[in-house]
């Protein structure tokens, strides 16, 4: 296990308040705080467990559970599950866990299992009050707040094929663990989806004795933003951001009326998103927050992989060599800042996972998840710091599916003190 920071430990001179680049968020630099990483999926490995790391790689850190992906919340709790829904990937059991491993929250009540019930949570969540999980200026996780959970619910519906779809769903449940009412169901909005015939005859035809037709694995809220500020009710900070990975497509749905609102692809030839260039099997699109650098663009790794409905015999219509982050601007769909490259410095290569986050200092952390290898890079794309994780223990993938860098002042009094001491991200950003 190791990391670097990089050109960061060649800048000597102090910071403001004579905060040293190792232990503050400056530009330029590496953004001091500690890592959450995010075992494969869920617990299905015996040692699956998140993990905590500081700037210099060493294990601050572990939970008891992983995640799917694992989310931590200010004061060292995280939120991830356990268990294994037969014939599948997905969860029986959220679970909320404290800093020292005692339970604070639990649901499973969503479909049978057995003689018991199972959640089926996979992919994403999104805890109240933050639209996107992770750190932004102002955006505080609600105490005891709903949760929005991204499932699966078994079902058939001849119009879309015969027999047996996993069709995503996504539903609310409240921190007693009862369902609120609100619920999303995929099949519902078949025809919002920009499917053509060759892509409908190919989800109706491809095998699959229980078919998971979208494969849905990013589930977050719009969030405050300027575009709704500006008139354009698509951006609702209510509405949902939903990406299906396997039918290669981004959507924003109407929290009201369940409508999709906004949509890039499947397919991005002669439409407006075409100088983006053709996405396949996507990753984490998400509104970059307000106080962030970029804030109102979308973010998302775009995996290059396979994916697509519609090609010859049954196949895949879109693939790409190599991977990349993007950056857009979600109203005039123009590009505004891409890393990766085919070959070279900048190359990525994750068929799948893989995520990216946008630092308070203007640095994108990027998850490139089937080599397990993290890097932050600057906006003129030098890398600052970087870390290979070696896989759980006794394990043999290095997968991660998603990383977050977490600010200092979200770990239990005492922990950054004796640990990393470094400069909480609030008294950086939010003076």
């Amino acid at each position: 296990m190791s990391a670097s920071s990089g050109a960061a430990g060649e800048v000597g001179a102090a910071g403001a308040g004579g905060a040293t680049p190792e232990r503050s968020c400056r530009e330029g630099d590496p953004c001091a705080g500690y890592t959450l990483i995010g075992s494969p999926e869920n617990d299905a490995g015996a040692d699956f467990t998140a993990l905590l790391i500081d700037m210099e790689g060493n294990e601050v850190h572990r939970w008891s559970i992983t995640g799917f992906p694992p989310k931590m919340l200010p004061g060292g709790s995280l939120i991830g599950c356990t268990g294994v829904f037969p014939s599948s990937y997905d969860c029986v059991e959220m679970q909320q866990v404290s800093w020292d491993g005692e339970l604070e929250w639990s649901f499973s009540d969503w479909t049978p299992l057995g003689e018991g019930t199972a959640a089926r949570h996979h992919h994403d969540f999104e805890r109240e009050g933050n639209p996107v999980g992770f750190y932004a200026p102002g955006q505080a996780f609600v105490p005891e707040g709903n949760t929005l959970v991204l499932a699966h619910l078994r079902k058939t519906v001849p119009e879309i094929r015969e027999g047996v779809i996993d069709d995503d769903v996504i539903y609310e449940v409240d921190f007693n663990g009862e369902l609120t009412g609100f619920e999303w169901h995929a099949a519902d909005h078949f025809d919002e989806f920009g499917f053509d015939e060759e892509a409908k005859q190919d989800i109706a035809t491809r095998a699959g004795a229980i078919f998971e037709w979208l494969h849905g694995n990013t589930l977050s809220v719009v969030g405050p933003n300027r575009w709704y500020d500006s008139g354009y009710d698509e951006f609702h900070p209510d509405n949902i951001v939903y990406s299906a990975r396997n039918a290669c497509f981004v959507a924003i749905i109407s929290r009201e009326t369940g409508d999709v609102v906004w949509r890039i692809g499947p397919d991005f030839a002669g439409n407006p998103e075409e100088n983006l260039g053709q996405i396949a099997g996507q990753h984490h699109p998400h509104l970059i927050p307000p106080g962030l650098p970029g804030a109102g663009h979308m973010l998302l790794f775009d995996n290059g992989q396979g994916s697509g409905y519609g090609g010859p015999n049954n196949s895949n219509r879109y693939s790409r060599k190599y991977s990349r982050v993007i950056e857009f601007d979600p109203v005039s769909l123009e590009l505004v800042w891409q890393y990766g490259a085919a070959s070279g410095p900048e190359r990525l290569r994750s068929t799948i996972l893989s995520n990216a986050q946008r630092l308070p200092n203007g640095n994108t952390l990027i998850t490139e998840g089937v080599p397990g290898r993290l890097l932050e890079v600057t906006p003129d794309k030098q890398v600052v710091w970087e870390y290979q994780y070696q896989g759980p223990s006794g394990g043999s993938t290095q997968w991660v599916y998603r990383s977050y860098r977490i600010p200092p002042e979200w770990l239990p009094d005492g922990v950054n003190e004796a640990r990393g001491g470094y400069i909480t991200w609030a008294s950086q950003f939010e003076q």
